[in-house]
């Protein structure tokens, strides 16, 4: 069985940052898909679920609702290894393309103070595994390490 794309990225070398991780094509619209890497793989700890959880929640609801490009916004969700997140939005984009949203979107995580949306028993299937100070923490970290500081390196996956 072949590897699929993902399990082929140097995993080893792999820094924080935003990378283009696949474009898919459904006649001719093209889906991007970005790799939100917030921790280096095997070598920081992974983010807890429960930050993790209200990350997803506050992410999701924010994009959604972005009055520019909420239409472009297919889907985000945590990664399985849980050292970040995959966005995937309609159009060819690069990384480039999308700093400025992301810029955004971890700025809105850091100071979000409020009842995180759709955390009640009604709208979600795990409400109470939530973390919003560290969730708050993980955003303000990477939008200040990484997001505010973006360098070539952390966009394009190593060799």
């Amino acid at each position: 069985m072949n590897k699929i794309a993902s399990f082929t990225i140097n995993h080893l070398d792999l820094l924080r940052g935003v990378y283009l991780s696949r474009k898919d094509y459904c006649d001719d619209h093209c889906i991007t898909t970005f790799d939100i890497r917030m921790k280096e793989p095997n070598r920081e700890p992974v983010i807890n679920t429960a930050e993790l959880h209200a990350l997803e929640h506050l992410g999701a609801t924010f994009l959604r609702n972005d009055p520019v490009l909420s239409d472009k916004i297919v889907y985000f969700g945590p990664m399985g290894c849980r050292t970040g997140f995959y966005l995937l939005m309609k159009g060819e984009l690069t990384p480039q393309d999308i700093i400025p949203l992301l810029t955004e979107l971890f700025a809105f995580m850091a100071d979000f103070n409020d009842d995180i949306p759709g955390a009640s028993p009604r709208d979600c299937g795990n409400y109470l595994d939530m973390n919003l100070p560290m969730a708050r923490f993980e955003a303000k970290k990477f939008l200040a390490e990484i997001l505010e500081n973006m360098q070539p390196k952390n966009m394009v996956y190593p060799q």
